[in-house]
């Protein structure tokens, strides 16, 4: 029996073999330019889906591709929960903290000015919407170029590396607040002043529950789990807390993606000591390959929805460059944070790059229907220019700082 009318078991086989064997060549590929894989996957979904071939064509409404694709978007968000931890949150420090709110405040709101100043008629939802896209920082290409330039134990690397983790955190509460209004604006609810602070009320308790569950309740579980000798005990209990907490999400009116992140924010490596005293694998160890199987499907699916003819487009391209310059001046606030002694355009630099957790905004954007063909094509241009462009100016940017730097006498 097919799972989907008018399609196979042997049709998504087909699809799979395809999207993966392109994901990991372009991922390599990504990689030997010294670029994030994740660029080579989106590029790679983008070429896929401007052939001419009724295989590729049809991947962008492919109901099962869709669904595993957001299958990965949960695990990403969980892994991304996972190599924070509650600790992280607390110990964050000031000045990582001033650097991760300049930037989001301001991108946003320089945002939602170049996104009015170059679509005036899209509406101001939308607008909001590509304001609240681009705030999210990606700091994997900005990790490794500290490591290619021997910086990953500067001042910057550190106070960016400490941005990253509250960035995360504001990026997606930013998310539930922005899915949630234009939720309830489609429903034909009245937007208040209340209603956003009910909104930002629910998210702040639901990762605030998560915290109180991680610190009583998750140990315990995780301990009973380990009396499970049977393989996959610990993952399946992960994974678990994964899928309930998305689930819960939804039920409160949130993203489900906030709820994956909450998860993977409770479940630090103490969970997983007793499964690796006895050989096995942590949490984090097991639910990588799953990841690398999931993700890249999703980062090739948000290529091929991009029309490459757009990129043409007058529209798209002046849409495109007023959210790239909105997401350089947006970080490039960040300089404002950092203290005396720190290469503060480095800083900045370091948090311009976009990446997953735009390219998530775009998906649901598109879900919502709040995004146009122009407005989604924009975004990953955005993407792409922002992670490029990134690993030049920072390098730059700490060649200028050595210059700048008196000798020692």
């Amino acid at each position: 029996m097919s799972p989907v009318p008018g399609q196979s078991i042997a049709h998504l086989a087909l699809v799979l073999a395809v999207v993966l064997v392109v994901a990991k060549l372009a991922g390599e590929g990504a990689a030997r330019l010294k670029q994030p894989p994740v660029l080579g996957e989106l590029v790679a979904g983008m070429v896929l889906g401007s052939m001419p071939f009724a295989l590729t064509r049809s991947l962008a409404a492919d109901p099962l591709l869709d669904m595993l694709a957001q299958l990965g978007v949960l695990l990403l968000l969980f892994e991304v929960g996972l190599e924070s931890t509650v600790r992280d949150l607390l110990e964050v420090g000031a000045t990582a903290a001033r650097v991760a709110v300049f930037g989001t405040v301001v991108t946003l709101a320089v945002g939602f000015v170049c996104a009015r100043l170059a679509a005036p008629g899209m509406g101001m939802v939308a607008q909001v919407f590509l304001g609240a896209s681009i705030t999210a920082t990606s700091v994997g290409i900005t990790a490794r170029v500290f490591k290619d330039i021997g910086q990953t134990r500067s001042l910057e690397a550190r106070t960016i590396l400490g941005a990253a983790v509250l960035d995360d955190v504001l990026g997606l509460v930013l998310l539930a607040l922005v899915t949630g209004w234009i939720a309830g604006r489609q429903k034909g609810e009245t937007t208040s002043a209340l209603s956003l602070a009910w909104l930002l009320a629910k998210t702040l308790a639901l990762l605030a529950t998560a915290v109180a569950v991680g610190v009583r309740v998750t140990p315990r579980i995780f301990r009973v789990a380990a009396r499970i000798r049977a393989p996959g005990a610990l993952l399946a209990v992960g994974l678990s807390f994964c899928f309930l907490f998305s689930w819960g999400a939804e039920q409160l009116g949130l993203a489900p993606l906030i709820g994956a992140f909450a998860a993977g924010l409770v479940l630090e490596e103490l969970h997983s000591e007793r499964f690796v005293a006895r050989g096995e694998k942590s949490l984090s160890e097991l639910v990588e390959p799953i990841s690398d199987f999931l993700v890249p499907i999703f980062f090739v699916e948000m290529g091929v929805r991009a029309d490459v003819s757009a990129f043409v487009h007058p529209k798209t391209l002046a849409l495109a460059a007023m959210l790239t310059v909105a997401a350089a001046v947006g970080k490039l606030s960040c300089s404002i944070g950092p203290k005396r002694g720190t290469s503060r355009l480095s800083v900045a630099l370091g948090m311009m790059p976009r990446g997953e957790v735009t390219l998530i905004y775009a998906s649901l954007g598109r879900q919502l229907n709040v995004l146009d063909r122009d407005a989604y094509s924009a975004i990953v241009v955005v993407v792409v220019l922002t992670t490029v462009l990134t690993p030049t100016l920072l390098k730059w940017s700490f060649a200028r700082a050595r210059r700048l730097t008196p000798a020692p006498t």
